[in-house]
Protein backbone atom coordinates (compact mmCIF):
# COMPACT_ATOMS: atom_id res chain seq x y z
CA UNK A 1 0.00 0.00 0.00
CA UNK A 2 1.75 3.69 -1.20
CA UNK A 3 2.24 5.30 1.99
CA UNK A 4 0.20 9.08 1.60
CA UNK A 5 3.38 12.17 2.49
CA UNK A 6 1.24 13.94 5.46
CA UNK A 7 3.60 16.40 5.43
CA UNK A 8 1.72 20.23 6.85
CA UNK A 9 0.54 21.80 4.17
CA UNK A 10 1.26 25.50 4.16
CA UNK A 11 0.35 28.29 1.83
CA UNK A 12 0.39 31.82 1.76
CA UNK A 13 -3.31 33.48 0.00
CA UNK A 14 -3.67 37.11 -1.76
CA UNK A 15 -5.81 38.13 1.27
CA UNK A 16 -6.00 37.15 5.09
CA UNK A 17 -8.10 34.18 6.61
CA UNK A 18 -10.96 34.49 9.38
CA UNK A 19 -8.78 33.04 12.39
CA UNK A 20 -11.25 31.26 13.53
CA UNK A 21 -10.66 28.63 10.54
CA UNK A 22 -8.29 27.24 13.45
CA UNK A 23 -11.15 25.72 15.69
CA UNK A 24 -11.27 22.88 13.46
CA UNK A 25 -8.82 20.31 14.36
CA UNK A 26 -5.40 20.19 11.80
CA UNK A 27 -6.07 23.55 10.64
CA UNK A 28 -3.85 27.01 11.36
CA UNK A 29 -5.16 30.57 10.16
CA UNK A 30 -2.40 33.13 10.94
CA UNK A 31 -3.66 36.26 8.39
CA UNK A 32 -2.58 35.40 4.50
CA UNK A 33 -0.70 31.78 5.84
CA UNK A 34 -3.22 29.12 6.30
CA UNK A 35 -1.42 25.79 8.01
CA UNK A 36 -2.66 22.36 7.53
CA UNK A 37 -2.08 19.39 9.05
CA UNK A 38 -3.35 16.33 6.90
CA UNK A 39 -3.02 13.82 9.88
CA UNK A 40 -5.57 15.99 11.98
CA UNK A 41 -7.28 17.82 9.49
CA UNK A 42 -8.98 15.45 6.94
CA UNK A 43 -11.12 12.44 8.11
CA UNK A 44 -10.09 10.52 5.23
CA UNK A 45 -6.99 11.69 3.09
CA UNK A 46 -5.79 9.21 0.72
CA UNK A 47 -4.67 11.16 -2.55
CA UNK A 48 -1.82 13.66 -2.12
CA UNK A 49 -2.01 14.28 -5.87
CA UNK A 50 -4.56 17.00 -7.69
CA UNK A 51 -5.55 18.17 -11.27
CA UNK A 52 -4.52 22.02 -11.85
CA UNK A 53 -4.17 24.39 -14.43
CA UNK A 54 -3.19 27.91 -15.02
CA UNK A 55 -5.75 30.45 -13.77
CA UNK A 56 -4.11 33.02 -16.13
CA UNK A 57 -4.31 30.37 -18.79
CA UNK A 58 -8.12 29.69 -17.91
CA UNK A 59 -9.06 33.62 -17.67
CA UNK A 60 -7.46 33.79 -21.32
CA UNK A 61 -8.56 31.04 -23.25
CA UNK A 62 -11.51 29.84 -21.91
CA UNK A 63 -13.58 32.44 -19.85
CA UNK A 64 -14.60 34.21 -22.62
CA UNK A 65 -15.23 31.56 -24.87
CA UNK A 66 -18.73 30.77 -25.69
CA UNK A 67 -20.75 27.45 -26.57
CA UNK A 68 -22.12 26.48 -29.52
CA UNK A 69 -24.96 23.98 -31.07
CA UNK A 70 -22.18 21.88 -31.47
CA UNK A 71 -19.94 22.15 -28.63
CA UNK A 72 -21.10 22.98 -24.93
CA UNK A 73 -19.41 24.58 -22.19
CA UNK A 74 -18.84 21.45 -20.70
CA UNK A 75 -17.41 19.90 -23.75
CA UNK A 76 -14.97 22.78 -23.84
CA UNK A 77 -14.27 22.68 -20.37
CA UNK A 78 -13.27 19.41 -20.76
CA UNK A 79 -10.92 19.32 -23.78
CA UNK A 80 -9.23 22.46 -21.92
CA UNK A 81 -8.33 20.09 -19.13
CA UNK A 82 -7.30 18.08 -21.19
CA UNK A 83 -4.85 20.05 -22.82
CA UNK A 84 -4.10 22.46 -20.24
CA UNK A 85 -3.98 20.50 -16.44
CA UNK A 86 -1.38 18.40 -15.21
CA UNK A 87 -0.94 16.20 -11.73
CA UNK A 88 0.55 18.12 -8.98
CA UNK A 89 1.20 16.84 -5.54
CA UNK A 90 2.00 20.72 -4.48
CA UNK A 91 -1.20 21.27 -2.19
CA UNK A 92 -0.17 24.85 -1.63
CA UNK A 93 -0.72 25.36 -5.69
CA UNK A 94 -3.76 23.75 -5.55
CA UNK A 95 -5.31 25.83 -2.52
CA UNK A 96 -3.87 28.82 -4.33
CA UNK A 97 -5.59 28.31 -7.87
CA UNK A 98 -8.64 27.26 -5.87
CA UNK A 99 -8.40 31.07 -4.28
CA UNK A 100 -8.48 32.54 -7.57
CA UNK A 101 -11.32 30.44 -9.15
CA UNK A 102 -13.66 31.31 -5.81
CA UNK A 103 -12.39 35.17 -6.26
CA UNK A 104 -13.36 35.39 -9.03
CA UNK A 105 -16.55 33.00 -8.74
CA UNK A 106 -17.52 34.43 -5.61
CA UNK A 107 -17.08 38.59 -6.82
CA UNK A 108 -19.03 41.60 -4.65
CA UNK A 109 -20.40 42.72 -8.26
CA UNK A 110 -23.03 39.33 -7.87
CA UNK A 111 -24.65 40.69 -4.95
CA UNK A 112 -26.79 42.89 -6.88
CA UNK A 113 -28.05 40.65 -8.87
CA UNK A 114 -28.51 37.19 -6.59
CA UNK A 115 -32.08 38.48 -5.04
CA UNK A 116 -31.01 37.81 -1.67
CA UNK A 117 -30.82 41.40 -0.19
CA UNK A 118 -29.72 39.80 3.42
CA UNK A 119 -26.82 38.10 1.74
CA UNK A 120 -23.39 40.25 2.24
CA UNK A 121 -19.98 40.75 0.88
CA UNK A 122 -19.24 39.14 4.17
CA UNK A 123 -20.63 36.06 3.32
CA UNK A 124 -19.38 36.01 -0.15
CA UNK A 125 -15.90 36.31 2.25
CA UNK A 126 -16.77 32.99 3.68
CA UNK A 127 -17.52 31.07 0.90
CA UNK A 128 -14.78 32.41 -0.59
CA UNK A 129 -12.23 30.92 1.95
CA UNK A 130 -14.47 27.63 2.58
CA UNK A 131 -14.30 26.74 -0.83
CA UNK A 132 -10.81 27.15 -1.39
CA UNK A 133 -9.87 24.68 1.57
CA UNK A 134 -12.91 22.36 -0.09
CA UNK A 135 -10.55 22.06 -2.61
CA UNK A 136 -8.93 19.86 -1.16
CA UNK A 137 -10.98 17.47 -1.17
CA UNK A 138 -11.12 14.97 -4.01
CA UNK A 139 -13.30 12.37 -5.65
CA UNK A 140 -11.55 9.65 -8.45
CA UNK A 141 -12.48 8.28 -11.46
CA UNK A 142 -14.38 5.11 -10.04
CA UNK A 143 -16.51 7.30 -7.66
CA UNK A 144 -14.48 6.71 -4.81
CA UNK A 145 -13.59 9.52 -2.38
CA UNK A 146 -10.28 9.71 -1.61
CA UNK A 147 -10.06 12.63 0.35
CA UNK A 148 -12.74 14.67 3.03
CA UNK A 149 -12.53 17.07 5.24
CA UNK A 150 -14.85 19.58 6.98
CA UNK A 151 -15.38 21.88 4.52
CA UNK A 152 -17.23 19.00 2.58
CA UNK A 153 -19.74 19.43 4.92
CA UNK A 154 -19.81 23.41 3.97
CA UNK A 155 -23.05 24.40 6.44
CA UNK A 156 -21.75 22.45 9.58
CA UNK A 157 -17.92 23.87 8.83
CA UNK A 158 -19.25 27.45 8.65
CA UNK A 159 -21.29 27.12 11.46
CA UNK A 160 -18.55 26.52 13.52
CA UNK A 161 -15.84 29.05 12.20
CA UNK A 162 -18.36 31.69 11.78
CA UNK A 163 -20.79 31.14 14.41
CA UNK A 164 -23.91 30.73 12.41
CA UNK A 165 -27.10 29.86 13.08
CA UNK A 166 -28.80 27.30 10.69
CA UNK A 167 -31.04 29.26 8.54
CA UNK A 168 -27.57 31.66 7.79
CA UNK A 169 -25.39 28.51 7.34
CA UNK A 170 -28.09 27.04 4.69
CA UNK A 171 -28.50 30.51 3.05
CA UNK A 172 -24.83 29.99 2.73
CA UNK A 173 -24.66 26.49 1.03
CA UNK A 174 -28.10 27.17 -0.90
CA UNK A 175 -25.20 29.97 -2.75
CA UNK A 176 -22.53 28.00 -2.82
CA UNK A 177 -24.25 24.77 -4.61
CA UNK A 178 -26.70 26.65 -6.49
CA UNK A 179 -24.34 28.80 -8.73
CA UNK A 180 -26.15 31.43 -7.66
CA UNK A 181 -29.20 30.18 -9.01
CA UNK A 182 -29.39 30.36 -12.91
CA UNK A 183 -27.68 29.13 -16.08
CA UNK A 184 -25.32 32.06 -16.32
CA UNK A 185 -23.43 31.50 -12.86
CA UNK A 186 -23.44 28.09 -13.74
CA UNK A 187 -21.74 28.33 -16.70
CA UNK A 188 -19.32 30.64 -15.45
CA UNK A 189 -18.70 28.18 -12.67
CA UNK A 190 -18.25 25.35 -14.79
CA UNK A 191 -15.63 27.04 -16.99
CA UNK A 192 -13.85 28.54 -13.81
CA UNK A 193 -13.27 24.51 -12.28
CA UNK A 194 -11.49 23.27 -15.26
CA UNK A 195 -8.63 25.13 -13.41
CA UNK A 196 -8.72 22.67 -10.54
CA UNK A 197 -9.54 19.71 -13.19
CA UNK A 198 -12.96 19.18 -13.49
CA UNK A 199 -16.37 19.83 -12.35
CA UNK A 200 -18.41 20.88 -9.19
CA UNK A 201 -20.39 18.20 -7.99
CA UNK A 202 -22.98 18.03 -5.02
CA UNK A 203 -24.12 14.62 -3.16
CA UNK A 204 -27.04 16.53 -1.61
CA UNK A 205 -30.42 17.21 -2.84
CA UNK A 206 -31.24 19.98 -0.53
CA UNK A 207 -29.30 22.06 2.14
CA UNK A 208 -30.46 19.75 5.49
CA UNK A 209 -28.98 16.79 3.51
CA UNK A 210 -25.58 18.54 3.95
CA UNK A 211 -24.00 16.61 1.61
CA UNK A 212 -21.48 18.64 0.13
CA UNK A 213 -19.54 18.56 -2.09
CA UNK A 214 -16.36 18.56 -4.65
CA UNK A 215 -14.46 19.27 -7.38
CA UNK A 216 -14.74 15.90 -9.42
CA UNK A 217 -12.73 14.72 -12.68
CA UNK A 218 -14.89 14.58 -15.88
CA UNK A 219 -16.51 10.85 -16.34
CA UNK A 220 -16.41 9.75 -12.61
CA UNK A 221 -18.78 7.76 -11.40
CA UNK A 222 -21.56 9.43 -9.30
CA UNK A 223 -22.99 6.34 -8.63
CA UNK A 224 -20.03 5.48 -6.59
CA UNK A 225 -19.69 8.63 -5.54
CA UNK A 226 -22.98 8.68 -3.68
CA UNK A 227 -22.73 5.68 -2.09
CA UNK A 228 -19.65 6.11 -0.70
CA UNK A 229 -20.96 9.13 0.71
CA UNK A 230 -23.66 7.91 2.48
CA UNK A 231 -22.00 5.71 4.09
CA UNK A 232 -19.43 8.16 5.79
CA UNK A 233 -21.17 11.81 6.45
CA UNK A 234 -23.34 11.64 9.20
CA UNK A 235 -20.80 10.42 11.74
CA UNK A 236 -17.91 13.41 10.62
CA UNK A 237 -20.74 15.76 10.15
CA UNK A 238 -21.61 15.10 13.88
CA UNK A 239 -17.44 15.59 14.50
CA UNK A 240 -17.48 18.78 12.73
CA UNK A 241 -20.18 20.56 14.87
CA UNK A 242 -18.50 19.54 17.93
CA UNK A 243 -16.09 22.23 17.33
CA UNK A 244 -18.62 24.72 17.94
CA UNK A 245 -17.58 27.77 20.07
CA UNK A 246 -21.32 27.63 21.70
CA UNK A 247 -24.78 26.22 20.35
CA UNK A 248 -26.36 28.99 17.78
CA UNK A 249 -29.27 30.70 18.63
Amino acid sequence: MTTIDTTAITVELPRAFDERWSRLPGIQADGRRITIDPAEYFFRFESNTWLVADWELVKSQLLDVEETAESTVEQLALDFIKAHSESTSDAARVLSTAYEVYAYLFRDEHLAVLGLPQFTAEHLRMLREAATLMALNKVELDGHISNVGPCWFFPAATSVVFDLDDETGGMLDEVYHGGWFNEHRRIESIKAHAALGGRLVHGCQSVPDQAGGVVAPYGASMTAFRDDLAAFKADWIEQVYAHRVSPAA
